[in-house]
């Protein structure tokens, strides 16, 4: 159970990183003014999301019901895990937004302006927060 919860937790913290990461290149794709710096936001834009928040969304997933099927009993009746799957899967459909943001940029259709994605990178702060104190503080 511990090397579960070992990988869960490392997948966690390189699909928070893209997360994190992705909106901000999103900032700076938005800003930029000429054409070979697009160019370049997008093939990072595109690594990113492909190479790392996919691969590390699964992987968190996977490892994390392994960690419910070890224990089915336990995380039926457990409250905080209860809200902590409703903040994941907020979390999921956020990262979908990301890769819809991320075909507007590559498309050359995008219509948001920097700021907004300045805003829109606090998100997964916020779930973040929420989970790490649902999982460790585990308050109900």
């Amino acid at each position: 159970m511990l090397w579960l919860k070992a990988f869960h937790l490392i997948f966690v913290v390189c699909w928070f990183a893209a997360l994190f990461y992705l909106p901000r290149l999103f900032v700076y794709h938005a800003m930029s003014e000429d054409a070979p710096s697009r160019e370049r936001f997008k093939i990072m834009e595109r690594k990113l999301y492909r190479g790392i928040a996919w691969p590390s969304l699964v992987l968190t997933w996977g490892f994390g019901l392994a960690m419910v099927f070890q224990n089915p009993e336990y995380y039926a009746k457990a409250g905080w895990f209860h809200t902590k799957l409703l903040l994941v899967v907020l979390l999921v459909a956020y990262h979908l937004l990301c890769g819809h943001y991320l075909k507007a940029f590559r498309d050359d259709r995008n219509r948001h302006s920097h700021v907004f994605y300045r805003w829109f990178n606090e998100f997964p702060v916020l779930v973040l927060f929420g989970a790490v104190i649902l999982a460790v503080v585990k308050p109900y």
